[in-house]
């Protein structure tokens, strides 16, 4: 691992480290990345193996059992997935977009440290090992199907990856496991949908969740297999035996084990689940829980509102059509109901991904910038914070945020899932 600083008055300055520097081992094993380095610094001695210059030198090192290095590393190198299954929206993207998102991740790491969902093919038994050692718990796995002829055609892998072999061994050596399942009519549901849940129980407890979740397609989808939809109907089906398929499988937790994304309470125009319903668990970043949380903490929120502004203020807020009418019918009215205080609501087409793609984490700037200039948008925009890269930098089609602003002539920002932190900013004109 490249050492690319060192800072000033730790131990590694005191040992005398410096950029350009690799760390190769700790304790005579191997450090490949960041999270090699953390699990295995924390003994009180350490003997380092250090590639200085070329050569190759040894530093014995006691510490405290929480003393580190006080070094940063290179980003490690992020494993591509194996697969290529026929629903990936990496495939799914326009030509001329940035690198990055053709770019499918494979990496179990980041499903630790992210909850990114992986599918384990790529996987051998020495990655499986590590995760046991280290205890790289909880992970996020991307199922989709547990009958092998039928994951050979929606992974495109060619042989049987031995899935259930893998999430047997994590399972037994007490790594806690969430499932998922892109959900595609007539070919992943029905039966193989039974014996998908079916395999996945069987490794309940330490298999704690299933979601299941929309496929999503997009209109660049040219060369590629056809799939269906999950409709209004489609969606209002599979709520309705979702009470019956979760008292069949129950749970040690306080949590049911099968869950549904919001997609499709919204498209059957049902009641989401209660927050309680969900537990404990975090899934919101697979779209499960994500609007009944936000709805939850809005609520909360709007006790700390005021009855008046000092002065008149007009601000606009834009989402997708998945979200449009829970803002139109639960926030916008609250906020309006504020003296001197005016909040636009505009629901963006997704012109870049077609109709079928309705989340506001997909819109891209131009269809944002196209769809309200012109309009009464006021002194400010404001979006969701999931139209950006995980860096926080630049949208799906690569604008700045300050680019959105000088098309626009008004501040373009987004916010962390808080109508709080849009109102605050504007009335303290930010």
């Amino acid at each position: 691992m490249k050492i690319i600083e060192v800072k000033d008055k730790m131990l590694g300055q005191s040992i005398g480290l410096k950029p350009g520097d690799r760390l190769l081992k700790i304790n005579g094993k191997r450090v490949v990345d960041e999270i090699d380095y953390r699990f295995r610094i924390t003994d009180d001695e350490v003997l380092l193996d250090v590639e200085v210059d070329g050569v190759i030198q040894q530093f014995s090192v006691e510490k405290d059992y929480d003393d580190d290095l006080g070094v940063l590393f290179e980003e490690f190198k992020i494993r591509k997935c194996a697969n290529d299954c026929v629903f990936c929206f990496v495939d799914q993207n326009p030509e001329g977009m940035r690198s990055g998102m053709y770019f499918r991740d494979g990496d179990y790491r980041l499903s630790y440290l992210y909850g990114h969902y992986i599918t384990l093919t790529n996987m051998g038994q020495n990655e499986l090992n590590r995760i046991v050692e280290q205890r790289l718990s909880p992970l996020y796995i991307s199922v989709h199907a547990t009958d092998v002829e039928l994951r050979k055609k929606l992974l495109l892998y060619g042989k049987n990856d031995n899935l259930m072999g893998k999430l047997q061994f994590l399972s037994d050596n007490d790594i806690e496991l969430h499932a998922q399942v892109v959900l595609m009519p007539e070919l992943n549901d029905g039966s193989f949908l039974d014996k998908t849940i079916d395999d996945l129980y069987s490794l309940h407890p330490n298999l704690r969740s299933l979601s299941i979740v929309p496929v999503g397609l997009t209109k660049h989808r040219k060369g590629l297999p056809e799939l269906k939809t999950v409709d209004s109907n489609y969606a209002r089906r599979m709520i309705d035996v979702l009470d019956n398929m979760n008292q069949k499988y129950p749970t040690e937790y306080d949590h049911k084990f099968i869950f549904l994304s919001d997609e499709f309470y919204i498209l059957s125009n049902s009641n989401l689940p209660e927050i309680n319903e969900y537990g404990t668990l975090d899934l919101i970043e697979n779209g499960v829980g994500q609007v009944r949380a936000f709805l939850n903490q809005f609520y909360k929120e709007k006790e700390s509102f005021p009855e008046k502004l000092k002065r008149e203020k007009t601000f606009s807020i834009v989402t997708g059509e998945l979200a449009y009418d829970t803002m139109e019918f639960h926030v916008i009215p609250e906020l309006n109901k504020i003296e001197n205080l005016k909040v636009n609501l505009f629901k963006i087409n997704n012109n870049f991904y077609g109709d079928s793609v309705t989340v506001a984490g997909l819109l891209t700037a131009k269809d944002i910038i196209s769809q309200i200039r012109g309009k009464d948008i006021g002194d400010a925009v404001w979006c969701s914070h999931r139209i950006l890269n995980d860096e926080g930098t630049v949208t799906l089609d690569d604008w700045t945020l300050d680019e959105m602003s000088r098309e626009l002539g008004v501040p373009v920002m987004v916010s962390n899932d808080s109508i709080l932190e849009i109102f605050n900013n504007n009335i303290n004109g930010k």
